[in-house]
């Protein structure tokens, strides 16, 4: 299992991503119908909320200092 601390750190880029997409979402969808801009919006509102909520539940599940390895792994070139 991956240390919570990088778990953390994955969540956090993740939410990130998705909020600064925000706008691009918008300018995306604007060609759609009221029904199916509301729906794109939804969507991702609703997976930022979850975003956050598995941040929150980490976050919550975090060792003490100490008590597991601090030192983030390194990730894989994109």
């Amino acid at each position: 299992m991956l240390p919570t601390a990088y778990r953390i750190d994955r969540v956090q880029k993740t939410l990130r991503w998705f909020e600064e997409d925000i706008p691009l979402l918008n300018m995306r969808v604007k060609d759609l119908s009221a029904e199916r801009q509301r729906s794109a919006r939804q969507f991702a509102a609703a997976l930022i909320s979850q975003t956050r909520a598995e941040l929150d539940r980490l976050l919550g599940e975090q060792p003490e200092a100490g008590a597991e390895c601090s030192e983030v792994p390194c990730e894989p070139a994109d």
